[in-house]
C-alpha cells in the first residue's frame, strides 16, 4: 500500500511542502492538500492596499494552481483531527486516513476576543489590514481621513509578521506626508512589548527611526477593550487592563491571533491557543511523531513570518522523507528569520536572525548582499519584487539562489557590546 501524506492548509508552508515532496518521493507516494477555498492570497502585499501602492485582486490565485501535477487538492474545511486514529475529518463527514501529517494551517484573528473589536459593538473608526477585506476597507478610510489622532495597536503577541505594524505607521507617515496633511496627523504605535521589537539592537534602531518621524511609541500596553465616546466623554478609545487610555479618530488593529479553530476540536492537538506544540530544530511535532509542522501554526520561538516559513520547508521537507525512510531527522532549522521592514520615501530596513542571534548590522546573504539595519532604497526594491519570488521560485518549492535555511553569520557586524 502506498504511503498517504495530508498536508492542511494551502497557504505558503502547504503549498511550498507538497511541492517540495513531490519532487523528492516516488510516485506512489500519496500527497493531498486540504484547504476551505480556492483563493490563495499574497499576505504581505495587503499592508500596500491601504496606501494604494497595490490592487487587493493581484494579491490573489488560484490554490490547486499553485501545485505540481500528481498533488491532490480537497476544497473542504477541516473539522477535526484524531491523532489515535490518524484521520483527519472534513466538513459534510468525509474522512481521510493518513500515514503522515503536515499541519500548515497557520494563524487565524481572533477579534472576537477582545471587547469592541467584533460584532454590533465594533466602532466605524476601527480597521485592520491584516485580512483581505479590512485592507480594502483600511483603503477608503485613509483616503476619507484629513487629520486627528491615528493609532496602530498590537493587542497582544505572538502575530503575523510582527513587524507589520511598525512599516503601517512608517508609510502613513509617508503617505500624510505625500497629500501634504502629515501636521494635522498624530501618529500613535501601541504594542504590549516593552519596546518597539522584541530584539534589543533591532528595537533600538526601530524606536529612533519612530522617533525621527514624529511617531509617538506606548509600550507595555496590554488592550482590553476598545471603547467609543458619548456626550462629553474624550472619544474613541483604547483601554488597557491596567486602565490607561490612548484616544484615537481612527484605529488600525491587530487582533490576538490563534491556531485554526479545527486544532481546539482536535483532543491532544493543540496548546491553549491553537498552536502545535513542535520540536524547534526538527519542525516534528511534540504531540505524535508522525505528525509535522510548518510555518505560523507551529508553536516554536521564532517569528511567525514567511520567510520563516520558507527556510523551514527545507529543512521539513527533508525529515519528512527522513521519517518515511525511517532515518533519523536532521535538527536543522536554526530560526532564521529575515524581515523587509518598509520606512517610507521608497526606502526600507532589512534584518536577519535567528534563535541564537539577533539582527545585526552588515549584508545580507553576503559581503556585497543587501545592507542590514540600515534604510536603503536597495532593500525597498527588494521587497517590491519579492511578490515575484514567491510566486514564481518560492511556491514552487525552488530554492532562491545563494539564500540557504541556515542564517549567515560572516557577514555581519557583531558590536563590542549587545545586549543578548
Amino acid at each position: 500500500m502506498s504511503e498517504r501524506i495530508v498536508i492542511l492548509g494551502g497557504g505558503t508552508g502547504g503549498t511550498l511542502s507538497a511541492n517540495r515532496l513531490r519532487g523528492m518521493l516516488d510516485d506512489d507516494v500519496e500527497i493531498t492538500v486540504v484547504d476551505h477555498d480556492d483563493d490563495h492570497v499574497y499576505q504581505p502585499g495587503l499592508l500596500f492596499v491601504p496606501f494604494g501602492l497595490a490592487r487587493p485582486e493581484s494579491l490573489v490565485r488560484s490554490r490547486p494552481r499553485q501545485l505540481h501535477a500528481g498533488i491532490d487538492y480537497r476544497r473542504r474545511g477541516v473539522e477535526r483531527v484524531d491523532i489515535n486514529k490518524d484521520q483527519v475529518h472534513l466538513e459534510g463527514g468525509a474522512v481521510l486516513p493518513y500515514d503522515l501529517l503536515v499541519i500548515a494551517t497557520g494563524a487565524r484573528l481572533l477579534p472576537e476576543e477582545t471587547e469592541g473589536l467584533a460584532g454590533p459593538g465594533r466602532l466605524p473608526t476601527v480597521h485592520t489590514f491584516y485580512e483581505y477585506e479590512g485592507a480594502e476597507a483600511l483603503a477608503g478610510a485613509l483616503a476619507a481621513f484629513d487629520g486627528g489622532r491615528l493609532v496602530v495597536d498590537v493587542v497582544d503577541m505572538p502575530i503575523k509578521c510582527p513587524v507589520a505594524p511598525l512599516e503601517f505607521c512608517f508609510l502613513a507617515d509617508w503617505y500624510f506626508r505625500e497629500r501634504g496633511i502629515r501636521d494635522a496627523v498624530s501618529l500613535t504605535f501601541v504594542t504590549p512589548l516593552d519596546a518597539a521589537f522584541t530584539k534589543p539592537v533591532a528595537a533600538r534602531a526601530l524606536a529612533g527611526l519612530l522617533a525621527e518621524k514624529g511617531i509617538e511609541l506606548v509600550t507595555e500596553f496590554n488592550t482590553g477593550s476598545v471603547e467609543g465616546g458619548d456626550g462629553d466623554d474624550a472619544g474613541d478609545r483604547l483601554v488597557s487592563f491596567d486602565g490607561r487610555e490612548v484616544p484615537f479618530d481612527l484605529a488600525v488593529m491587530v487582533p490576538l491571533h490563534g491556531g485554526a479553530a479545527y486544532v481546539d476540536a482536535s483532543a491532544g492537538l493543540g496548546d491553549e491557543l491553537g498552536f502545535i506544540p513542535t520540536d524547534p530544530h526538527t519542525l516534528q511535532s511534540t504531540v505524535r511523531p508522525n505528525i509535522f509542522v510548518i510555518g505560523d501554526a507551529a508553536a516554536i520561538p521564532t517569528s511567525k513570518a514567511g520567510s520563516v516559513t520558507h527556510f523551514e520547508g527545507e529543512i521539513l521537507t527533508r525529515n519528512v522523507a527522513r521519517f518515511l525512510a525511517g532515518e533519523e531527522l536532521e535538527p536543522g532549522f536554526d530560526g532564521h528569520a529575515n524581515c523587509f521592514i518598509e520606512t517610507g520615501f521608497h526606502k526600507a530596513l532589512l534584518i536577519d536572525f535567528n534563535y541564537d542571534t539577533e539582527p545585526l548590522p552588515g549584508r545580507f546573504p553576503a559581503g556585497v548582499g543587501l545592507p542590514l539595519l540600515r534604510e536603503s532604497r536597495l532593500n525597498h526594491l527588494g521587497k517590491r519584487m519579492f511578490a515575484w519570488l514567491y510566486w514564481h521560485i518560492l511556491l514552487p518549492g525552488r530554492d532562491i539562489p545563494g539564500v540557504a535555511a541556515a542564517m549567515p553569520h560572516a557577514s555581519k557586524h557583531v558590536p563590542a557590546t549587545t545586549d543578548h
